[in-house]
C-alpha cells in the first residue's frame, strides 16, 4: 500500500506531505478523545500515544518482513531514515492494540472509539484528497534540462528515446543524504538494464557537479541540471532527495522522499514491473 510523498517546507526542514497528515489525524484524534474522556472523567492519551507506537512498530515490522533480504545487518533494519514502512501492517498492528485496550479498560471505551474514528476519518479524508488533487497518473514533466556538456534536453525526450521506466532522483552536491544514496543509485543504474536512472542536479553548476561526480568516482548516466529549480517545482519535491518512478508509459508511480535504502529501492522499482 503506497501513496506518492509530497513534501512540504516547514521554515528551513521540509517534511513528507504523507507523515504530516497522520501527526494532524493523531492530533486529531488528541483532542476528540480528551474532550469525551473528560465527561466521562478518563484520560485516554496514554492509550492513544501507545496505539501510534504500536501502529509504527508494526509497519516497520511489515516492511521489514516484506524486503528482508534487502537489509545486511540489524543496523540497516533500525535506520528508519530510509521511511521504510508499510501503511497497511500499521494500521493492522495500532487497531489490534486498541482492540486490546478496549477489551482490558471498559471505562475507556467510548472516548477511545471516538478518538480512533476522528482520527482514522481525518487521514482518510485528507489523504484522499491528496491523492486526488496529486493525481497519481501525472505524466513525465516536459522541463527544459540542461546536459553537462551545456546542451537542452528534458525527460520528455530521455524517455522516448528509450521507452523505458524511468527513475528520477532529485539531488544536490551540499545535500548530505543525497550523497550517501548516491553509489546505491549507481550501482543499480548499472544492474537494471531495463529501467532508465536519470540524476537531475538542483541549482548547481556544470563544474560543481563534474567536481563532486570526480571526487567520488561515480560514473553516472543522465547527469543533468536543473538551474532555475523548475522540476522540484513542479513536482511538489520542496527538499532533498526525491526520487520519482515513472513506468514505461511514462506515468508517476510511486515517489520517495528522503534518502533511499537497498529496500526503498527495491519497492519503489517494484512499481515499475
Amino acid at each position: 500500500m503506497t501513496m506518492l510523498e509530497q513534501s512540504v517546507a516547514l521554515g528551513p526542514v521540509a517534511i513528507s506531505l504523507g507523515r504530516l497528515l497522520i501527526l494532524m489525524a493523531f492530533l486529531v484524534a488528541l483532542l476528540v478523545g480528551a474532550l469525551l474522556g473528560r465527561r466521562q472523567r478518563t484520560s485516554i492519551g496514554d492509550t492513544l500515544f501507545a496505539t501510534l507506537l504500536v501502529a509504527i512498530i508494526g509497519a516497520r515490522l511489515a516492511f521489514l518482513t516484506r524486503y528482508w533480504d534487502s537489509y545486511t545487518g540489524p543496523f540497516e533494519m533500525l535506520d528508519i531514515r530510509d521511511g521504510g514502512f508499510d501503511i497497511l501492517g500499521g494500521l493492522i498492528a495500532g487497531l489490534a492494540y486498541a482492540a486490546w485496550r478496549f477489551y482490558r479498560v471498559p471505562e475507556q471505551r467510548r472516548a477511545l472509539i471516538g478518538a480512533l474514528v476522528s482520527g482514522l476519518l481525518t487521514w482518510g479524508v485528507t489523504a484522499g484528497s491528496l491523492m486526488i488533487m496529486v493525481d497519481q497518473s501525472r505524466p513525465l514533466p516536459a522541463i527544459a534540462l540542461e546536459t553537462l556538456d551545456g546542451r537542452g534536453t528534458d525527460l520528455v525526450t530521455l524517455h522516448e528515446s528509450t521507452g523505458e521506466p524511468m527513475v528520477v532522483n532529485l539531488w544536490a552536491t551540499w545535500c548530505p543524504p543525497c550523497r550517501r544514496e548516491m553509489p546505491l543509485l549507481g550501482k543499480a543504474q548499472r544492474r537494471e538494464d531495463a529501467v532508465t536512472f536519470v540524476f537531475v542536479n538542483q541549482g548547481e553548476s556544470s563544474s560543481r557537479v563534474r567536481v563532486y561526480l570526480n571526487e567520488e568516482s561515480l560514473g553516472l548516466d543522465n547527469v543533468l541540471l536543473d538551474p532555475p529549480l523548475a522540476l522540484g517545482e513542479r513536482v511538489g519535491a520542496m527538499g532533498m532527495p526525491t526520487t520519482l518512478f515513472y513506468d514505461a508509459r511514462g506515468q508517476l508511480v510511486d515517489t520517495h522522499f528522503g534518502e533511499l535504502s537497498r529496500a526503498t529501492l527495491a519497492r519503489g522499482l517494484e512499481q515499475l514491473r
